[in-house]
């Protein structure tokens, strides 16, 4: 009987080590939210949306596309990726979508979101970012990389090269 409640101890101990590793890995790892905003008048001919997650590398791309544009005659709207259950892509003349691939898939409401309207005449773009930045949906023109700060720049500028056939 003493062995087998040291067994049964071993077991619990274990798997309440293997939860805790659970509970701060996803504290360390998971993204922010992201404070929704706009820039210039939704009332502008070109409309752009960025659906984002919040992390440093993020931040500083949505930066740096919404620094290119907003001098322009173009409507931004940038809202955390949870937010693409009501986003209407017909209200858009292009969509960025910026996500972490999470436990070897992509975040639910990015999924439900590409399911629902596919590409949509092409104007979604998304970038995908993970560990080994090998990742990508199925079927979805993605541009994929790690979340290097460094490597910020080159990200930004593939996309607004994507973004400017469609609003420029």
């Amino acid at each position: 009987m003493k062995r087998l409640k040291k067994i049964l101890f071993r077991i619990l101990a274990v798997m309440v080590a293997f939860f805790l590793f659970l509970v701060w890995y996803q504290y360390k790892y998971s993204m922010d939210d992201v404070n929704p905003y706009t820039v210039n008048a939704p009332t502008l001919d070109k409309k752009l949306l960025i659906a984002t997650q919040g992390s440093d590398f993020k931040d500083k791309v949505t930066s740096g596309i919404v620094n290119h544009f907003k001098s322009d005659s173009v409507y931004i709207e940038v809202v955390d990726i949870e937010s693409l259950n009501v986003i209407n892509p017909n209200d858009f003349n292009a969509l960025v979508i910026i996500h972490t691939w999470e436990n070897w898939k992509p975040p639910l409401s990015v999924q439900s979101f590409i399911e629902k309207y596919g590409n949509e005449s092409n104007k979604i773009i998304v970038l995908t970012t993970s560990g080994d930045g090998d990742y990508t949906m199925e079927g979805v023109d993605a541009i994929a990389g790690e979340s290097n700060l460094s490597e910020a720049p080159l990200f930004i500028n593939k996309i607004i090269d994507r973004l400017n056939k469609l609003l420029m």
